[in-house]
């Protein structure tokens, strides 16, 4: 597997892969409801793509195939953590999750859904709050996390 950076050609297919892996993977945790104004399948690439570029973005390749991709902002906010769901389990979001760790100079914060909370938990993240989010009108349960440097 290979690490690197974002690039701008990537962002289809990072969203494609978001959008797959919320209906898949976080299906387990959130009702189909919640999956569709988590992930409605009608993004703004620019918006990804600027907010991609001014983060600390990465993503994995296996055999020529996005499996994984993480970024986070400069104050050590990790924004996103997404690994296809044919893909679990093998350390991807370990490696990801690593090299971003890597980059943050303090406290590294995250907002982790129900699924991943016990993932960011093994790593040391605490959970500072339950919070409830409203997306589309729709109320999805996630975890203010933080994991001290």
């Amino acid at each position: 597997m290979e690490i690197r950076n974002y690039r701008p050609d990537d962002c289809k297919a990072l969203t494609e892969l978001f959008y797959h892996t919320v209906h898949t993977v976080n299906a387990r945790d959130y009702t189909g409801a919640q999956l569709d104004a988590w992930a409605t399948g009608q993004v703004d690439l620019k918006t990804w793509d600027r907010s991609l570029r001014e983060h600390d973005s990465l993503v994995a390749v296996e055999n020529g195939v996005i499996v994984g991709f993480g970024d986070m902002d400069k104050t050590g906010y990790l924004d996103r953590l997404y690994v296809h769901a044919d893909y679990q389990g093998q350390g991807i979001a370990t490696a990801l999750c690593d090299r971003l760790e890597q980059g943050a100079a303090g406290t590294v914060t995250t907002h982790a859904s129900i699924t991943a909370r016990p993932f960011f938990e093994k790593r040391g993240y605490r959970v500072v709050k339950e919070q409830q989010v409203e997306r589309q009108g729709i109320l999805l349960t996630n975890f203010v996390m933080k994991k001290e440097r």
